[in-house]
């Protein structure tokens, strides 16, 4: 049995009319002869609607209630679904997670999932209809709802693939599928026919919003090749899968940026063994992310040391850091919201010396001042001024020509 897994996020099901169109589009390929489990997202904007509800009558929601309260916009939008294509006489039901059941840890708000059971959905495929499926939502062992976070709903169709060895995987967005960067700021830019996993993710990670990381991740370790796709026409999108073996393979693959960032520095710290693992600590303890790191030469018996963490957790970040300063009597600590990141990323960079060295000379031609650097084997970010993020987008799509196919 040949079975394919489709999913639509949120602006794709974001109306009645839209969740008509998908379910048309889904009845073509049913009539077609294809075996199809179709996952779904909340309808676009729902999910930050329920969020700001929750917020309206309590001041810190319990994280097993705000489970509870977001994973019905995923219900409304399977059962929408299942309805409109049972009304084009495509016989079709809705599945949530309690009923497949998809088993995660009790991790609210991020849960992670652990195993699903395919049994009730395998039987129901081999009957000849079609499974429209809740994502974004599990359920513990004890039977408490859980969420996967955001972009989950696009984890629970590679986890699905993974589980019943779907034959596809697409998953059907706003975009056409994956570009050399982002269309609305630069018209030059292409879209990539094919891309590998790590490159996906780490386009993911640093800014690229066609994928969840969680989800490329999962397809990397389970094999399953995804097609991203756009809901609004019919073209064959762009392919994730294993790295393709050729002859002289594309330098950079991409250029992304991401605007949610901020700086923490923490001067005059106490240059001695314990203290980084001090300020870092407080900070997991909070659960916050901590991206680029530089500390600086040592100075008598001090250091500076500065870090980048997710811009919606700077409030919560400056707290503990300037409690751990004082503890360990730094001098101070400053911030600054006003900085972007800006990638390349690109396989081909493992075996071609001097990426960098290009990557950094056109941002100074054109006057773009780097506050740090980090690097990977297929990827190098800078951190520049907010006010250039365009502008070095551009630039360095211009410097490694991605509007060709390869250098």
């Amino acid at each position: 049995m040949q079975i394919t897994v489709l999913k639509y996020g949120g602006t794709s099901v974001g109306s009645a009319e839209r969740i008509r169109e998908v379910a048309r589009k889904v009845a073509l390929r049913y009539q077609e002869g294809e075996s199809l489990a179709v996952i779904v997202s909340a309808m676009a904007g729902e999910t930050d609607r329920l969020i700001g509800l929750s917020g309206q009558v309590s001041g810190f929601p319990d994280l097993r209630e705000l489970d509870v309260l977001l994973a019905s916009g995923e219900q409304v939008s399977a059962a929408l679904l299942a309805l409109a294509l049972k009304d084009l006489g495509v016989p079709a039901r809705s599945f949530l997670a309690f009923q497949l059941p998809i088993v995660t840890d009790d991790n609210h708000s991020l849960a992670l999932v652990q195993h699903i059971e395919v049994y009730a959905l395998k039987r129901h495929l081999q009957e000849r209809k079609v499974a429209v499926v809740a994502g974004f939502q599990g359920l513990t062992v004890g039977g408490d709802i859980t969420t996967l976070g955001r972009g989950g709903s696009d984890t629970t169709a590679v986890a699905l693939s993974a589980a019943i060895q779907a034959d596809s995987c697409e998953i059907f967005t706003d975009v056409n599928g994956v570009y050399t960067c982002d269309p609305n700021i630069y018209p030059r830019a292409r879209k990539l026919e094919q891309i590998s996993y790590d490159e996906m993710m780490e386009l993911a990670v640093l800014g690229a919003r066609v994928l969840h990381p969680r989800c490329v991740e999962l397809a990397k370790k389970y094999n399953v090749t995804i097609r991203v796709r756009s809901s609004f026409n019919d073209g064959p999108g762009t392919q994730v899968s294993e790295e393709r073996e050729q002859m002289e393979g594309a330098l950079i693959s991409g250029v992304t940026y991401s605007k949610g960032e901020a700086r923490i520095s923490v001067f005059g710290v106490p240059d001695r063994p314990g203290i980084a693992f001090r300020i870092f600590n407080s900070l997991a303890m909070e659960s916050i992310n901590v991206d680029m790191i530089i500390q600086n030469v040592g100075r008598g018996n001090l250091t500076d040391l500065t870090f980048t963490v997710p811009v919606a957790d700077l409030d919560r970040a400056v707290k503990r850091v300037e409690q751990v300063a004082r503890e360990i009597e730094a001098e101070g600590v400053l911030t600054d919201r006003d900085i972007a990141k800006v990638s390349i990323v690109g396989a081909g960079m493992k075996s071609h010396p001097g990426v960098a060295s290009r990557m950094f000379g056109a941002l100074a031609r054109e006057g773009i001042n780097i506050i740090m650097i980090s690097t990977s084997e297929i990827k190098i970010s800078c951190i520049i001024e907010t006010r250039y993020t365009e502008l070095a987008v551009r630039v360095l799509h211009d410097e490694f020509a991605l509007e060709r196919d390869g250098e």
